[in-house]
């Protein structure tokens, strides 16, 4: 057995814990969690999601997300509407204040990457991309 230290899980949340310490900061003084931050930039990403898809792209399991989407809908940075094709699925989209938060935060986040792709490399960064996306791929 590998020793403790060394076990992959762990040094995942270290690397995870370390990459966070970047943008955790800009998060805090715009009272967003890191949660919500992920739900932010996956609806940026995607434009309109169902709460389940979302879930899955933030890795985020569902019960804890019905409270993060109440949350930020009601910091009016997410709104809800009926799907045209189906009145029974409910779309998730941003609003022009989640919009706005973007815009204003957009280069500090710039400047954030900028500074850990600067202090590790840009070769490193994509090659630990492609290794983790490896990894992934494992679940499946």
């Amino acid at each position: 057995m590998r020793k403790f230290e060394d076990s992959l899980p762990l040094q995942l949340l270290k690397a995870r814990e370390a990459t966070m310490a970047f943008f955790r900061p800009l998060l805090q003084e715009n009272n967003i969690t890191e949660q919500q931050w992920r739900v932010l930039r996956a609806l940026k990403a995607y434009e309109e999601l169902e709460s389940k898809q979302l879930a899955e792209h933030c890795c985020i399991l569902s019960p804890s997300l019905t409270g993060i989407i109440k949350r930020l809908e009601q910091q009016g940075y997410i709104k809800r509407k009926k799907s045209e094709e189906d009145q029974r699925r409910t779309l998730l989209s941003l609003t022009d204040k989640a919009l706005g938060l973007f815009q204003r935060l957009s280069p500090d986040v710039e400047s954030r990457y900028k500074a850990f792709t600067e202090r590790y490399g840009e070769e490193k960064l994509e090659q630990l991309t492609r290794l983790l996306k490896d990894l992934t791929e494992l679940e499946t």
